[in-house]
């Protein structure tokens, strides 16, 4: 799997992290990958990518604690 961005999410602030991966994500093309890693379980991204973009990405864990998370996100339309 190809990554077009990676993104570290602690390196951000908390206000903007949640806006630069959707920034990230919207600039994807179908069928295109990007990677968050970050310091806990981004479940609640996950919910917001549900809510927000449904059926339109792709998530997978590629790593699950306990210090680090990283989570494959594709954009599937």
């Amino acid at each position: 799997m190809t990554f077009n961005v990676i993104i570290n999410v602690p390196d951000y602030a908390p206000r903007e992290k949640h806006p630069t991966i959707f920034q990230n994500f919207d600039s994807l093309k179908k069928g295109e990958f990007m990677q968050i890693v970050n310091d806990h379980d981004p479940r609640p991204l996950q919910y917001q990518f549900m809510m927000e973009r449904p059926e339109a990405f792709s998530w997978e864990y590629l790593e699950e604690g306990p210090e680090t998370w990283r989570v494959a996100i594709g954009k599937t339309k």
